[in-house]
């Protein structure tokens, strides 16, 4: 992680009020859409990690039994609540937790997580894909910044002094060895993409 935690959550309180406007661009966009879609989330349980102001939260608890959301900027979770408020949205609820430490221990159907991802490095996201794994979901639904090819440098979609996106090889990798199947891979931009990973028959 190219910033600690604690610098995250606080330039993600600085940006709350003006995230969902700021989060305009066609990719993230897409992302929304494909998470959403490949959540399955009727009647099941969602944790949405990284969940900011709630686009992915809101949206999957209008069809979910409950939505969990996680994320280490209480400014973004109150904006989220405020949002959840004015639609008269209840089966949803936010706290703070992080990849590593989500801070829930109940069952869980699908974990999503939405351009939160790539600011852990390599590392830190095999754990965080461990962690995510130990919850025994049935699928994984990943929409973030990825690689699929080498970064144009004057055509970025991200800031290298705060994000760290993956190859998709390396995500790929890291799902298998915790467990997971990947059965879909959706290529947005050669630096967005949705990954869709199922738990192997007789994971742990």
């Amino acid at each position: 992680m190219k910033k600690s935690i604690e610098e995250h959550a606080e330039r993600f309180d600085d940006h709350a009020t003006q995230y969902d406007d700021s989060q305009n661009s066609a990719e993230y966009m897409a992302c929304v859409d494909h998470v959403c879609r490949h959540a399955r989330a009727d009647d099941a349980v969602i944790l949405d990690l990284g969940t900011g102001t709630g686009a992915i939260a809101l949206t999957l608890a209008e069809s979910a039994a409950q939505v969990i959301g996680r994320d280490i900027s209480e400014g973004m979770m109150d904006r989220a609540r405020e949002k959840a408020a004015q639609q008269d949205i209840e089966n949803v609820s936010f706290a703070h937790g992080s990849f590593r430490e989500p801070n829930y221990d109940g069952p869980v159907d699908t974990v999503v997580s939405n351009f939160a991802m790539h600011h852990l490095s390599d590392e830190e996201k095999r754990e965080a894909i461990a962690t995510i794994a130990s919850f025994n979901p049935q699928r994984f639904v990943l929409g973030d910044v990825m690689l699929f090819d080498v970064p144009d440098s004057d055509a970025e979609f991200f800031d290298p002094e705060v994000d760290d996106p993956a190859t998709v090889g390396m995500l790929a990798d890291a799902l298998t060895d915790s467990g997971f199947s990947l059965t879909v891979v959706e290529s947005i931009s050669p630096q967005v993409g949705v990954l869709v990973a199922e738990r192997s028959v007789g994971a742990e």
